[in-house]
C-alpha cells in the first residue's frame, strides 16, 4: 500500500460521508437507515463547507482517509451553491426527524470549550477525521495527521471526540485530554451514556 495525501475529489464525497458513519459510530444513535443517512450527509457537509483544510489519503486513486481542519483566518476550501442547498435540505430534515435530540452533547462540547478558553488560545479546530474502516491500524491516520503538522507546524488544534469513537488515538499521538464530561443522551426513546472529550495538541 503507497498512501499519496491529495485534494480530496468531489466524486468521494460520498465515500466520505460513509467512512463518517462507522467512524462516529452513528448506528449508536438510530438503527434507521434513513437517519443514519441523513444525519452523516449533514454532518459531512457542515464540516465540509467550514474547512480550512482538507487532506484526503488515497492508495493509487482509492481513497483510504480523509480529515478537515478549521484554521482561524484561513479562507474554506469549499464555495459550492449545491453543497450548500444540499447542507440546508438535510440540516431540515434533521430537525424534523430528531426535534431536539442531541443537545446534551452540543452543551457538553460548549461548556468545555468555554473552559477551555480560559487558558488557551487555539489556532482552529480538527473538525473531521475519518479512515476507511477496513484499514484502521494501517498508520493512515497518523500519515494524515503528519501531513497537517507540516502544514500548520506550532499552531494549536482542539478536537472533540467521545467514548464511541477511537478517541485512544489521539492519546497515542500525546494530544492532551483537556476536558471530560459525562452525559446521557436522549434519541427518541433511547438513553445513551457517553463520555464527552476535548482534546488539545500544539502541531
Amino acid at each position: 500500500m503507497v498512501i499519496q495525501i491529495k485534494e480530496l475529489n468531489k466524486k468521494d464525497y460520498e465515500i466520505t460521508r460513509k467512512f463518517s458513519i462507522e467512524g462516529m459510530d452513528i448506528r449508536r444513535y438510530s438503527n434507521r437507515p434513513y437517519e443514519i443517512y441523513f444525519y452523516s450527509n449533514f454532518f459531512f457537509l457542515f464540516e465540509l463547507l467550514r474547512a480550512t483544510q482538507i487532506l484526503a489519503a488515497y492508495d493509487n486513486d482509492n481513497l483510504v482517509g480523509v480529515l478537515m481542519v478549521q484554521m482561524k483566518n484561513e479562507p474554506t476550501k469549499i464555495n459550492s451553491i449545491c453543497c450548500k442547498i444540499q447542507f440546508l435540505f438535510f440540516k431540515f430534515m434533521l430537525l424534523f426527524m430528531f426535534s431536539g435530540a442531541g443537545a446534551e452533547y452540543q452543551e457538553a462540547n460548549e461548556k468545555m470549550y468555554n473552559e477551555y478558553l480560559k487558558t488557551n488560545e487555539p489556532d482552529g479546530e480538527l473538525s473531521f477525521f475519518v479512515v476507511d474502516p477496513k484499514l484502521q491500524g494501517k498508520g493512515i491516520g497518523s500519515l494524515l495527521l503528519n501531513e497537517l503538522q507540516k502544514i500548520e507546524k506550532g499552531k494549536k488544534i482542539y478536537l472533540y471526540t467521545d467514548s464511541g469513537c477511537n478517541y485512544q488515538f489521539y492519546d497515542h499521538k500525546n494530544f492532551i485530554k483537556e476536558q471530560v464530561k459525562e452525559i446521557e443522551m436522549k434519541i427518541h426513546n433511547n438513553i445513551i451514556p457517553l463520555t464527552c472529550f476535548l482534546y488539545s495538541k500544539i502541531l
